[in-house]
């Protein structure tokens, strides 16, 4: 999980007008309030934004004082908030996630937190609270992402139970401060920075099994459990919670994200594997957004709006989760290819075959050839596909056999299968492992991770021009699919010093993001926006569907402290 957020504020040019009184009484000047501290912006900076708006306030007089003579009367009371970000925001360079942005450090405006704030987190989190700038620098940066922030953190708490966020939240409310709530820092796309700093709340402490419904087969979990803790737990009950995403991953920040994984293709995303939530809003309000039954019709499906929404709506912190029973028999197999193309044409078939296979992976020569390198393996260095089959002995086998046929047919080799519980999890674990691997030819680079994808009609299509315009790259560019579902990762690998490196692998991770659009895609199929794609947006939803997503957020969030700067562009207004 994660999240970043907005504050700031000016002041009025005038105490005499009743227009100046109503624009400095409205929450709009307050959320351009500059401080200066050392870990703000510089005060050049804030100097040249304060002169900017009182240029822009002066200039609105001869209106107000012209509207007031045609009788209308502007009301403190009746201003209402600004409903975009500034204008001059891309001048000053303090926001990320426009189009054509390649800024890959995250710019805000830092508000400084008072004491009387602090004194109320200590007050609510005991000694679970910290100042210390390791630990918030620590929270400040996510662990597997390029993307940084220029502020961190100002306070890192850990709450153990729903009624201490909901206190925490609610006085960060009253203070207009900004929350990052925080999980397993797995996300990739910038969701756990604080580039306006604010409150970072791991909720890592928050990890209990709350119950367990065998007959039923769910589970009620705090959001601070990792899935692979969780199934660890279910195990011995003959169940298991299908969504498997990377490694340390927490329910809540998958639930943040609407992730999946590679077993998607058989079971669904997160949004098909929630029951219900607790979540706290800006307010501090609980919320429970459904039943423990397995349908209902029960007016707005709330559980759906909050997965995905990034912690911008409000914080997790309980999840009823669907379960399956753990398979009697399963089967793995591999096969390399000449083409990738040919790759993903077996994946497609198999598909069509009506076969319900539970992961269908591609994995392209260059992952291989990491994988080799990081694991002292000796795999073919070809496109390769990996399947798994569950059921009956007999079923599994059956499908194994079918899709053999089918690899056959598309210039399939080396066509091989596991059914020995080890051997059948270190494939699996190779593969849980590719992005890591893919390290050991660039140590010293960062990863730019595309996730774009698109019907299945049209994967083979995407992956192959995607792939020819990655071959002829200097940067090493490595491919991942979940082929099943039409979901394909990019791992573009570059020195984030070196600013052609940066542009190159913007414009790779552009040209695939575009390419999936123009086939009726989507730029990301599981790792979600954060700052990294909000730049995308517009493009793939249009802007009404951007609008309608602010109006939801400005009526549960009016003081914009819910993780404020990511999923919904900046320039977005209504």
């Amino acid at each position: 999980m994660g999240f970043s957020f907005w504050l700031a504020g000016l002041r009025s040019f005038s105490k005499k007008s009743a227009f100046s009184n109503a624009l400095r009484n409205s929450s709009y000047l307050k959320k351009f309030q500059f401080s200066t501290s050392q870990n703000n912006l510089p005060s050049t900076i804030a100097e040249k934004c304060k002169t900017q708006f009182f240029s822009w306030s002066s200039s609105l007089l001869p209106l107000a004082l012209a509207a007031s003579a045609g009788s209308l009367a502007f009301q403190s009371q009746n201003i209402q908030p600004s409903l975009c970000e500034p204008s001059n925001l891309d001048s000053r360079k303090v926001s990320i996630g426009r189009k054509s942005s390649t800024e890959f450090v995250v710019k805000g405006i830092h508000k400084e937190v008072t004491q009387e704030l602090i004194d109320e987190l200590k007050a609510i989190c005991q000694d679970n609270m910290t100042l210390d700038y390791d630990e918030r620098f620590y929270h400040g940066k996510p662990q597997n992402s390029f993307h940084k922030a220029v502020n961190i953190p100002d306070v890192v708490v850990f709450p153990r139970s729903e009624e201490e966020v909901s206190q925490i939240v609610k006085s960060c409310d009253k203070h207009k401060v900004p929350i990052v709530p925080y999980g397993g820092a797995t996300s990739i796309e910038g969701h756990t920075l604080s580039p306006n700093g604010g409150v970072c709340i791991d909720m890592t402490l928050m990890k209990r099994v709350k119950a367990l419904h065998i007959e039923d087969m769910d589970v009620v979990v705090e959001p601070g459990i990792g899935w692979m803790e969780l199934n660890e737990y279910l195990e011995p009950y003959g169940l298991f919670f299908p969504l498997d995403p990377g490694p340390g991953a927490t329910i809540g920040g998958m639930c943040a994200t609407r992730c999946s994984g590679s077993l998607a293709v058989r079971y669904g995303t997160m949004r098909d594997n929630v029951i219900s939530l607790k979540v706290v809003l800006a307010n501090g309000d609980i919320v429970k957004t459904a039943s423990r039954a397995r349908k209902s019709a029960a007016g707005y499906d709330l559980t759906r709006l909050m997965i995905g929404s990034e912690g911008t709506l409000g914080v997790v912190t309980e999840v009823t989760l669907r379960l399956q029973k753990i398979p009697e028999h399963s089967v793995v197999a591999m096969c390399n290819f000449p083409t990738i193309k040919d790759a993903a044409d077996v994946a497609i078939a198999t598909m069509l075959s009506g076969i319900q296979a539970s992961r269908v992976e591609l994995l392209d020569e260059v992952q291989v050839r990491a994988i080799n390198i990081a694991n002292a393996k000796n795999l073919p260095e070809v496109p390769t596909l990996m399947f798994e089959f569950i059921g009956t002995e007999a079923y599994s086998r059956e499908q194994t056999q079918i899709v053999q046929r089918i690899v056959s047919e598309h210039n399939g080799t080396d066509f091989v299968f596991a059914e020995d519980p080890q051997a059948k999890k270190e494939l699996w674990k190779i593969r849980k492992e590719a992005l890591w691997a893919c390290f050991t030819m660039e140590p010293n680079f960062e990863a730019m991770i595309s996730d774009v994808c698109v019907p299945l009609s049209h994967l083979a299509e995407l992956i192959s021009r995607s792939k020819q315009e990655l071959d002829a790259s200097p940067l090493i560019c490595v491919v991942i699919a979940h082929a099943g579902d039409g979901n394909f990762h990019t791992v573009i690998l570059f020195d984030p010093n070196q600013e052609e490196h940066r542009r190159e692998a913007e414009r790779l991770n552009q040209f695939m993001v575009y390419t999936a659009l123009s086939m009726e895609g989507t730029c990301t199929g599981e790792h979600g926006v954060g700052t990294g794609k909000m730049k995308y947006l517009e493009k793939e939803l249009g802007i009404e569907a951007l609008q309608t997503m602010k109006r939801i957020k400005t009526a549960l969030d009016p003081n914009n402290i819910m993780n404020p700067g990511k999923l919904i562009p900046p320039h977005v207004c209504f």
